[in-house]
């Protein structure tokens, strides 16, 4: 894979911070535990030396940044394997020296990491579907919002996780349709209308949870969904408690990305959608119905986001807060750029993204002598650096965001 120069600036920049990273690495263990109470097989622990693991990776990294400058000068191809060993690389000394002194429990760093990216890749997804068929959704934030806070309202007045989770789904397909109204019908600046929608659902929240859910016993306190544990699965090492051992919405979560994947790229729907986004005028000619098949996509996305904002109060924290998705719908917005408008790419940097986010905890529990103004920056951090051009150039659909006028 052809990379472009900033590319090779942004690996130099992170080798340089691996390099300083090692620099200050103490000369102490880090003490890394794989096993959880519940793993048929119980792994034992083990020590790394953090100064000499810190050097290995730095070196690695700085002759990674090395190879990629060598390789643009030549005007070589860029293997695509690089960047994602390169980024485990740099993953690796940031945990082996940041945990320097302490314990490292992976299982719990991987499983509050996939706790986080729940509702990003619920978010992703929505945009994918949405982009994919040519319109821009910038309004994911507002989805996952209302999401939240009406999956909140109806399981509390219902008593029951299921009628909320539907809800949560109805209340993203609402906003979802308003920004195709808008965008579609009306050929209205798809981007206006995705921040306008995000302030409104942001301000509506913010009022009725004000008036209307002072009372919480009555409309603020949902019930939330039961741990489900599948046998033999959630025994596995490191990964078992991990992925089989997670509320319902986390297994719809897998669900999700699997059929939107296929439904994208195996199916006669995923290739007219994936034709309007690109030809509309052509798809058009051959008898695709262009409007339809962007309505319907926008509105599967928001069905999707609605479901993610359901995991904030029904799967986490079990009462809804304002403006509790804390910009998740933007950092999705990163991860579906970032997975170049793939399901499974997207999910998979949202996973990243989580990942960064349940780092600044971790460190911040343990009590990291990083400062912990740079903990909070870390996830943004990454998502600018990812948006910037990390994986190579990133081409969106062809039609995303334009407006179509049948002639």
């Amino acid at each position: 894979m052809k990379h472009s120069k900033k590319n090779q600036v942004i690996l130099s920049v992170v080798a340089a911070f691996g390099l300083l990273l090692a620099a200050f690495a103490p000369a102490v263990q880090t003490v890394v535990r794989l096993r959880a109470q519940s793993d048929l097989i119980q792994l034992a622990d083990f020590s790394v030396p953090a100064q000499p693991v810190g050097w290995v990776c730095a070196v690695l990294l700085l002759a990674t940044a090395a190879v990629s400058w060598l390789l643009y000068a030549r005007d070589a191809k860029y293997p695509r394997y690089i960047t994602p060993l390169f980024g485990l690389v740099f993953v690796v000394e940031v945990l082996v020296v940041l945990y320097a002194g302490k314990t490292l429990t992976l299982t719990a760093l991987l499983a509050g990491s996939l706790a986080l990216a729940v509702p990003l890749i619920f978010g992703s997804l929505a945009g994918v579907l949405s982009e994919r068929s040519g319109v821009v959704n910038i309004a994911i934030e507002g989805q996952l919002l209302s999401g939240a806070f009406v999956s909140a309202l109806v399981a509390s007045l219902t008593h029951s996780v299921w009628l909320g989770l539907i809800a949560a789904s109805l209340a993203g397909v609402l906003v979802s349709w308003v920004l195709a109204v808008f965008a579609i019908k009306y050929v209205v600046d798809q981007i206006i209308v995705g921040v306008v929608l995000n302030v409104l659902v942001v301000g509506l929240t913010n009022f009725l949870f004000s008036t209307l859910m002072t009372d919480l016993a009555t409309y603020n306190a949902p019930p939330r969904f039961d741990v489900l544990t599948i046998p033999l699965l959630s025994q596995i090492p490191v990964i078992g408690p991990v992925l089989f051992n997670q509320t319902p919405i986390v297994y719809l979560m897998y669900l999700s990305v699997a059929v939107v994947w296929t439904a994208l790229f195996k199916t006669r729907w995923g290739l007219r959608v994936r034709a309007v986004g690109e030809y509309p005028k052509a798809a058009d000619t051959v008898g695709i119905k262009v409007f339809r098949t962007r309505y319907v996509s926008v509105l599967l996305g928001g069905a999707l986001a609605g479901l993610g904002g359901a995991f904030f109060t029904l799967g986490q924290v079990g009462a809804f807060g304002k403006e509790m998705t804390n910009g998740a719908g933007y950092i999705a917005l990163a991860a579906l750029i970032f997975g170049r408008w793939n399901p499974i790419y997207a999910a998979l940097a949202a996973l990243l993204f989580g990942f960064s986010e349940n780092l600044q905890f971790g460190l911040a529990i343990i009590g990291s002598g990083v400062p912990s103004e740079f903990l909070l920056m870390l996830p943004y951090v990454l998502t600018v650096i990812a948006v910037a051009g990390l994986v190579g150039r990133v081409v969106a659909p062809a039609a995303d965001g334009k407006a179509y006028i049948k002639s």
